[in-house]
């Protein structure tokens, strides 16, 4: 789905909390709690999710339970069910699973690759192509994107070249990945940056240019999703009480706030497809099955103004 959204929607918000939120906390959220969230996001009118990493136990075991998670999300109608796979044992697990789409992380950082996946960016190109030609084999339906993590700075390694981070979506695609989107992975990004490198990105592989995948570590987040817009994506990452960061990269705080996302675009008159008050709801599951995890977002705690309709 790259750039794309339901007919019924202009943008697709793509909700990564149960996947980039929850490996980032100490806390492990017991399946049935992740199961009451997953409905209520459900419920809320969100349409994809990531729902799940598939790493080793030992590693992540917030994770452990993916491939049950993976099978409950996959019988809820309407819902594209996402799980991010570093290798290519997590994926044909994914794959089995039932899992409707994979993301990969390919690391324009060569620092922060070797530390995320222990493999330089070149490495993880090849492991693109394996897992791209898994999925021709066993599941070929789903989908495969390859994001580009640490497109727009590094806590590791600093300045990373913009060149590099384009080399690297062009050989993603080129390798089998469906779509190749941008991650702005430790907060780095500002929207002029994001401008120039969806621009550029978009003019190198155009329709398979994929989601941005924002962080709002230094304020900005909101700011360089509307830029990423003025550019022509359609397919935005965002969590749920904004959740989520990287393990492997300090200093990475949390993902765009999924209830401040959806408001700035209905506000704007484009349309989510996301209920707001549903949305804001859904973060009770979030907080029962997280006790004392601190939960962001700036239209929670104001509420909704008065006489606002949401775009239809």
């Amino acid at each position: 789905m790259a750039n794309s959204a339901a007919s019924d929607t202009d943008v697709l918000i793509s909700e990564v909390g149960p996947r980039d939120g929850l490996q980032s906390v100490k806390a492990t959220m017991p399946t049935a709690d992740k199961f009451r969230w997953i409905d209520a996001l459900a419920a809320a009118g969100v349409r994809e999710i990531e729902v799940a990493s598939f790493v080793p136990a030992r590693l992540l075991p917030q994770m452990a339970d993916a491939a049950e998670v993976v099978a409950y999300a996959a019988r809820i109608p309407g819902v594209t069910v996402m799980a991010l796979v570093p290798n290519l044992r997590g994926a044909e697990a994914a794959l089995r699973a039932g899992v409707h789409k994979l993301t990969m992380p390919v690391s324009a950082s060569r620092a922060h690759s070797l530390a995320n996946v222990r493999k330089t960016p070149e490495d993880m190109v090849d492991t693109v192509r394996a897992i791209a030609a898994l999925r021709d084999d066993i599941a070929p339906g789903v989908k495969l994107e390859a994001g580009i993590s640490t497109a727009f700075g590094c806590t590791l390694q600093g300045l990373v070249p913009e060149d590099e981070v384009i080399r690297l979506a062009v050989m993603c695609v080129e390798a089998g990945a469906d779509e190749s989107g941008l991650s702005d992975t430790v907060g780095h990004a500002n929207p002029a940056q994001v401008r120039r490198l969806f621009r550029r990105l978009r003019g190198e592989i155009g329709s398979k240019a994929g989601a941005a995948h924002m962080h709002n570590t230094r304020g900005l987040g909101l700011a360089n999703c509307l830029a990423a817009w003025d550019e022509g994506v359609r397919t935005f990452d965002s969590s749920l009480g904004g959740l989520g960061g990287c393990p492997y990269a300090p200093g990475a705080s949390g993902n765009v706030v999924t209830e401040d996302l959806v408001f700035m675009f209905e506000a704007m008159g484009v349309r989510t497809g996301i209920d707001l008050e549903k949305i804001i709801a859904a973060r009770q599951p979030l907080a029962a099955g997280l006790p004392g995890e601190p939960l962001y977002g700036m239209t929670p705690d104001a509420g909704l103004p008065l006489g606002f309709v949401q775009a239809r």
